[in-house]
C-alpha cells in the first residue's frame, strides 16, 4: 500500500508525465454549478457554507486503459492553495468505461464516498475545518477555483497519465 501511495503522490506531483492525445471530457454535472460563480452555500463553513461539497462531474471519452481518475482542487488566485491545495483524491474504475458520473465529495470531512481514496488532504486546516476537500474559502475575494482531472493507468507498480483536463469551477 505504501508503494501505491508513493506512486500516487509522484503522479500527482507530475513526475510521470507521458500523456497521449486521446480525447477526454470533464463537465459539471450539477446545474447549480455554472463554472462562473461558486453557488451560494458551497463555500467553506468559515464563510457561511451549508453542507458544502464539490460539484458532481460527468467524465466522458475516458481513455481505454484508464483505471484511476485523480482530482486536484485548487485556488488559482492564492499560490499556497493552488496545484491541489484544496485537496487531492482519486476514484477507482473497477471496469473500463467510456463515461462515468462522479458524485460530489463533501467538504470538511475525511469520509469519502465509495470508490474514492485520499491522496492529500487540503493544505490549510488551521484556516478552516480539516478534511479531504476544502470548499472555496477566500471570503468572497473573487478568487478563481478549478479542478484538474487526470485519467491514469495504474498497473500496481507504475503509473501513466493518459489524459488531463482542467475544469473551471467559478469565482468566490
Amino acid at each position: 500500500m505504501k508503494a501505491v501511495k508513493t506512486g500516487l503522490l509522484a503522479l500527482s506531483l507530475g513526475l510521470a508525465t507521458s500523456l497521449s492525445a486521446q480525447a477526454f471530457t470533464v463537465e459539471l454535472g450539477d446545474p447549480a454549478w455554472d463554472g462562473q460563480k461558486i453557488p451560494a452555500g458551497m463555500q467553506c463553513q468559515k464563510f457561511g457554507g451549508e453542507q458544502p461539497r464539490s460539484p458532481a462531474l460527468m467524465l466522458s471519452d475516458i481513455p481505454a486503459d484508464t483505471n484511476l481518475i485523480m482530482f486536484e482542487y485548487s485556488d488559482r488566485s492564492f499560490a499556497p492553495m493552488d496545484n491541489g491545495g484544496h485537496g487531492r483524491f482519486g476514484f477507482a474504475l473497477n471496469v473500463p468505461v467510456e463515461k462515468v458520473w462522479v458524485e460530489h465529495v463533501p467538504g470538511h470531512s475525511f469520509e469519502l464516498p465509495k470508490g474514492f481514496f485520499l491522496i492529500e488532504p487540503h493544505r490549510n486546516p488551521s484556516w478552516d475545518i480539516a478534511g479531504a476537500y476544502m470548499p472555496p474559502c477566500s471570503g468572497g475575494r473573487n478568487n478563481e477555483y478549478y479542478v484538474t482531472v487526470t485519467a491514469v493507468k495504474f498497473d500496481g507498480e507504475s503509473m501513466e497519465k493518459l489524459a488531463t483536463q482542467v475544469l473551471e469551477l467559478g469565482r468566490y
